[in-house]
Parts: structure tokens; C-alpha cells; sequence
């Protein structure tokens, strides 16, 4: 591959470039979330549906980041504006109970391995606060395994070496504990201990030395935000028996996969159940809630408050009525939806294979196809954080750009969702921008 001599952004029309403008007077960095954050001038939505939006310059682009995950049914699903309209006029905020909830919670205990009880929240980082607070009042210890690469919100606790310099991380077996912002407490990390992602021997090591220390092991089952890696199975099997062996628990943060990779998530998937789990995004089809769920022995420990679990918006009536109807949707259409969600993804992971094999382009395209990851390396596959930090990202970036030149939006750093709304049309489309895009990478 040779770069150009100048990178070939999408040029921003001028009603984007006034949006902009005037975003960044009132908003600090001129967007609501660091997610968001663009070179240039970031997109501005004018309006969206099914497996599309618009800009607001009118620009029309097939669209690969539905929300970041949530729009697993598309962009404006009727199921879901219905639900939101008809509820809405009912009321949006009691600060009391309600029956919705309880019926979200129900198909939750239906559809997750490892739900016998539920509490929910507003955003997925709230339901992992919540899950590592219960895990420390449960066992009565305070320490946390996570691993590096694995993000778990943005709240102080956890948002450590998600993707570190590796310079800072230093030794790949034995990471060091690198804080993902300024800000954070000098003693925010004592609490936490972070291990490489995909290897046994080291966490059967730790626990051979800290295990009565370890309150639980959080990890993303599936894991989504450092590419798309499906870990090795004696790994998360593992995790399972060293938890249980020595008191601790299993955590799955689930934001991601929760409902995207199958109807119980990740752990349907892998065929490990976990004590907790935090689910959010897809969940409600766009719609802001979050939930933490897991077995009647853990959760009882807020059931008898002992640990705090609270939040205003916690169970928002219009968010419940949007999960009711999602969820109601994907357990009975279980059997149809997800394969053919499957399928279709898998369609265009391999025309995305095929047409960069044909411009000498070394593309890894990995997950298991709801969600996927490209990457532009000769690794025949990508188990880890470090695996995915000596990938050309400078590349992909490139890609990225080129893609969205024509009109196909992903998450930047390469990874893809897939949504019901997708056609065999769009597909075909999307690969012909991505003929064109690879050509000039």
C-alpha cells in the first residue's frame, strides 16, 4: 500500500461546517461525547431510518455504527417509536413502580444464562458501577481483575488500559496499570489489578497468589471494544472455575454483545454463565437503559440492602416500554432473526475479504457477524490487545475515511454492526464503495 500524499477526508458541507461552528461556542470540544471526537468536522445528523441517515447537509449513508450498537433493529424501528409514543403520553417520569418493569425483567430472566434477578440504570456505565460495587459487598473483598484492552464505561473504578500506550504498559504478560484520562484519583487503581486478555496462565497464577484478595473478574465476553475477538474457550472456562474456586465471581459486561450476538449475549454464545452481567445498547433498541442482572445469591445483597443500588431514571418508563417491545420482538422472532442476522453478516465480511485480496491489501475480517472488526495486518489473527495495537490502524483510519468519502459510516477504528434493517441491495452497495475504497488505499 502507498499512502497519498494527502489524505482524502470527506468534505464537510457547509450547513455540517456551521453546526460545527456553532457547537463548539456552547459545547465543550464542540461534541457530547469524547466517541465523537473527528479530525475534521464530525457528523451531524439530520435524521435516520432503517440502515440509513441523512447529514444535515442531505447526504444519504449506509450506516454501519447504528448509535454505536443499539440500533440492532435500524435506525427510527415503528416497534420502537410506537412503544415510545404511546408511553410517552402516558407519562415519562414517576419516581415510582411500575408494571413495565417488572415485564422487561421477566424477558431478561427469560433470554440471559445467568439472570435470576434484575436492577437496571440509564447507561451501560452506571449498570458496571453497580456490578463491581455488588461484587465487593458480596465477597467482602475489594479487589478487581479486568483486562487490558477491555473497555467498562468511563467511571473512575474502571477506566484504566483500555488501549494504553504500549510504551506506559509495559511488559505484555505482566501490564501495567495505565489510566485512561487525567482526572483520575492517584489511588483509583489500588483496587484494580489488569492482566493480559486470552491467558490462562497468568490469571492461574494470580489466583495462586491473591485469590482470597479477588472480589470478581470482569471481562467483555466477546470482545468488541478492541476489535471483535472471540476468545479462546478454555480461557473464559477458566475464569469460570478459578472464580468459583476461590470464592470470587464472574462478571460479563455485556454492553455489546447483550442481545446483538444472540438472544442471552455473549455467554449463550461461549456456554459460560457468569454470577453477573451488565446489558445495555441493543437492549431497547436505541433507547437509554441498562441492566444488571444475575443470580438470586448475588443481586440479594441489594434485594436486603446491603449495597446501595439507586438513580432517578433508574426503570424510565419510556425506555421500559421501548425494551418490552424489543425484546418481546427478538424472543419470538429468535429463530428466524438471528440467523439470517448471522448470514447477512458473514455476506459481507467475506465480500469485504474478496475485494481486498484483489488490491493486494492484507485484511483480517474477524466476529461473528451481527458485530465484526477489520484490520488491516498480515496476522493471521488478532487474541489481544497487543495483537490489535501492531495492526496498521494509521491504515484503517485511512480506510475509514474513504469509506465515509462514499457514503458507508463504521466506528472508525474498523468495527461494523449489523442491524435487521440491512438489505441485499445496501450490501451490494456498501461493496462497491469498498471496491472503490480499497483501490485507492
Amino acid at each position: 500500500m502507498t499512502a497519498p500524499s494527502s489524505p482524502e477526508r470527506p468534505v464537510p458541507g457547509q450547513r455540517s461546517v456551521s453546526a460545527y461552528e456553532r457547537a463548539r461556542r456552547v459545547i465543550a470540544g464542540g461534541v457530547s461525547s469524547d466517541a465523537r471526537r473527528s479530525a475534521g468536522v464530525p457528523l451531524f445528523v439530520d435524521h435516520a431510518a432503517g440502515a440509513e441517515l441523512w447529514d444535515v447537509d442531505g447526504r444519504r449513508y449506509l450506516d454501519y455504527m447504528l448509535g454505536q450498537g443499539p440500533n440492532l433493529l435500524g435506525h427510527a424501528s415503528p416497534l420502537v417509536a410506537d412503544a415510545v409514543a404511546a408511553q410517552a403520553r402516558r407519562g415519562v417520569a414517576y419516581a415510582a413502580q411500575h408494571e413495565l418493569e417488572a415485564s422487561v425483567a421477566e424477558r431478561l430472566c427469560s433470554m440471559i444464562p445467568c439472570a435470576e434477578l434484575v436492577r437496571f440504570n440509564s447507561v451501560g456505565s452506571e449498570a458496571v458501577h453497580g456490578a463491581i460495587r455488588l461484587a465487593r459487598g458480596h465477597t467482602g473483598r475489594s479487589l478487581i481483575i479486568k483486562f487490558e484492552g477491555n473497555y467498562h464505561g468511563w467511571l473512575d473504578p474502571v477506566l484504566y488500559s483500555v488501549h494504553p500506550d504500549l510504551a506506559a504498559a509495559g511488559d505484555a504478560r505482566h501490564p501495567a496499570t495505565v489510566g485512561g484520562t487525567a482526572g483520575l484519583p492517584p489511588e483509583g487503581a489500588n483496587g484494580l489489578l489488569v492482566l493480559p486478555y486470552n491467558d490462562l496462565e497468568v490469571l492461574t497464577e494470580i489466583f495462586a497468589s491473591r485469590g482470597d484478595e479477588v472480589a470478581a473478574v470482569i471481562m467483555e465476553p466477546i470482545l468488541c471494544n478492541t476489535g471483535c475477538i472471540t476468545p479462546d474457550p478454555e480461557f473464559v472456562a477458566g475464569a469460570r472455575k478459578l472464580t468459583e474456586d476461590h470464592g470470587a465471581l464472574l462478571i460479563f459486561d455485556e454492553i455489546i454483545t447483550g442481545f446483538r450476538v444472540a438472544p442471552g449475549g455473549g455467554q449463550e454464545v461461549i456456554g459460560v454463565t457468569p454470577d453477573l452481567a451488565t446489558f445495555g445498547k441493543a437492549l431497547a433498541g436505541g433507547m437509554q437503559v441498562s441492566a444488571l442482572v444475575g443470580t438470586r445469591t448475588v443481586m440479594d445483597t441489594i434485594s436486603n440492602g446491603t449495597v446501595a443500588h439507586a438513580g432517578t431514571f433508574n426503570s424510565h418508563p419510556v425506555a421500559m416500554a421501548a425494551a418490552d417491545a424489543v425484546l418481546g420482538h427478538l424472543a419470538e422472532q429468535a429463530d428466524t432473526l438471528y440467523p439470517q442476522l448471522r448470514s447477512t453478516g458473514r455476506a459481507l465480511m467475506d465480500g469485504l475479504r474478496e475485494i481486498a485480496g484483489r488490491h493486494g491489501v492484507p485484511l483480517l475480517v474477524d466476529g461473528p457477524g451481527p458485530v465484526f472488526q477489520t484490520y488491516i495486518t498480515d496476522r493471521p489473527s488478532v487474541r489481544d490487545y497487543r495483537d490489535f495495537a501492531a495492526c496498521d490502524r494509521a491504515a484503517m483510519a485511512r480506510l475509514h475515511e474513504l469509506l465515509l468519502a462514499g457514503g458507508i459510516n463504521i466506528v472508525p477504528r474498523g468495527l461494523w454492526f449489523l442491524s435487521t434493517a440491512h438489505t441485499q441491495a445496501q450490501l451490494a452497495e456498501t461493496l462497491d464503495v469498498a471496491e472503490a475504497a480499497f483501490a485507492r488505499l
